[in-house]
């Protein structure tokens, strides 16, 4: 498909990703997919992550990163640059020090001159564009719907309680709702203070909603066309979709330990869980996950961070929990291939806590997809998945706090595996179908080609 590779070398697009490594591999997919038609694009990155990144540059002759050193903020490790390297409590300093680097980026784009700046979290952007005349664009790296089921409190600029929280605004396209304990975490993160001038999350989005030209979302408008329109009628302003921007496979194999594992196992018999970089069960919920799994009866690999207070996976293991999946079972610390263990022909089932990363892969995989959302952004992600396209299962939990017992694991897991339930059934057709979809020729680059265009016309605007 080299139609119009090179057809906008005029174009160019600067991006500025929130310091997360889920927000920065996202925008850099998008980067990548721009670059690749001729335009010219510029990457801020922390100086220090910039290594782990470069290997996904797939078009260094169009696509420039630009290493930013992130100013030390009292409270965060020497050294910290992404969430990744902080606890969960750290992280507004994380923001702290993003904003902190405001007058290095002002300086930065008074040189380069581009038409456009995507950002998420810095709120400042959309002002240095009229300072400096760049357009700039919020781009989504999650599902539109989820921040539709909260826009109509951002415009407002009022902050939701629980009770707000717990359906969705009138005019939103699903019937999709939060649970109680979802709705408390959503409505006490709108009210931390989230970097400098100690405003919060729910603050920045807002003036960034309102301030920016446009929004940009990775999305396609058979999934989530609604939900488009519903968010540009509460903002009055354009909507441009990216597409599913699909994850490249990397070019990397997978690691022998791994790979000479999996080799051992019947196609599609092995439960993959991974619940991300920086997630951390309480002991409780760690041993229910874990003994969950080993109820199946199924070989597994779980990723898991040690659970809260805890330094090592080993000594949070239940009691005896080694010794009885020593053949059939691997509980690992620390970053794996995931993208290529889901595409390992012996995996059949995908754990995940629907970070926006982990979906994508998910959907283009072959594996059956069970949700277990543990923070602010996922709860509604998974609701889309379980409710609205009917991808995969939730893992039951209460209402009130969360809370899943192994039995809980266990039968979601059996669902989508045995595949005999209707839901099983059904998971499976509409899993397949998305999968499809979404992996057609031609889909990603006619969306990429109209996200263009549609960058084109705002300048004209």
């Amino acid at each position: 498909m080299s139609h119009n590779k090179a057809s906008n070398p005029s174009l160019h697009v600067a991006f500025y990703p929130w310091f997360a490594m889920g927000h920065l591999t996202s925008f850099l997919r998008l980067a990548n997919k721009l670059a690749e038609r001729g335009l010219t694009v510029s990457y801020f990155i922390p100086s220090k992550t910039q290594p782990k990144l470069s290997p996904h540059n797939h078009h260094p002759n169009h696509l420039t990163f630009i290493p930013i050193t992130v100013p030390h903020v009292d409270g965060l490790p020497p050294g910290a640059e992404t969430t990744n390297d902080v606890p969960g409590s750290a992280v507004p300093l994380i923001m702290t020090a993003m904003d902190l680097t405001q007058d290095t980026i002002e300086a930065h784009l008074a040189q380069l001159k581009p038409n456009f700046v995507f950002y998420d979290f810095t709120y400042w952007i959309p002002k240095l564009g009229q300072k400096l005349g760049f357009k700039s664009i919020h781009y989504f790296t999650a599902f539109i719907s989820r921040y539709g089921y909260l826009a109509p409190y951002k415009k407002a600029g009022y902050l939701p309680n629980a009770a707000d929280l717990l359906r969705p605004p009138p005019g939103y396209p699903s019937p999709i709702r939060m649970k109680p304990y979802e709705a408390k975490i959503m409505a006490g993160a709108g009210k931390t203070a989230f970097g400098l001038g100690g405003f919060t999350l729910a603050e920045r989005l807002a003036v960034s909603f309102i301030e920016c030209d446009a929004f940009g979302v990775k999305t396609c408008k058979e999934m989530e066309g609604e939900h488009c329109k519903f968010f540009e009628d509460v903002f009055g302003k354009p909507v441009l979709l990216a597409g599913p921007v699909v994850p490249k496979l990397p070019s990397s194999k997978l690691d022998e330990h791994f790979d000479g594992w999996l080799n051992g196992f019947d196609e599609s018999s092995v439960i993959f869980c991974a619940l991300g970089s920086e997630c951390s069960l309480e002991i409780n919920q760690f041993h229910e996950l874990l003994l969950g799994l080993e109820l199946t009866g199924r070989p597994f690999l779980a990723v898991l961070k040690p659970p809260k207070n805890y330094e090592t996976i080993e000594s949070a293991l239940p009691e005896g929990f080694a010794s009885r999946i020593r053949e059939r079972g691997i509980v690992h610390e620390g970053w794996v291939q995931q993208q290529l263990i889901l595409q390992h022909r012996s995996v059949g089932c995908f754990i995940t806590h629907c970070g926006v990363g982990s979906l994508s892969e998910a959907i283009i995989s072959k594996c059956q997809v069970v949700m277990i959302p543990q923070a602010i952004d996922q709860f509604i992600n998974a609701r889309m998945m379980s409710l609205e396209w009917k991808i995969g299962v939730e893992i039951e939990t209460r209402e009130d706090d969360g809370l899943f017992t192994m039995e809980d694991v266990h039968k979601a897991i059996t669902m989508v595996m045995d595949g005999e339930s209707e839901v099983g059934r059904e998971v499976r057709a509409n899993h397949a179908k998305w999968r499809e979809f979404i992996l057609t020729q031609g889909v990603e680059d006619s969306y990429i080609s109209s996200f263009i265009e549609s960058l084109q016309q705002l300048l004209i605007v």
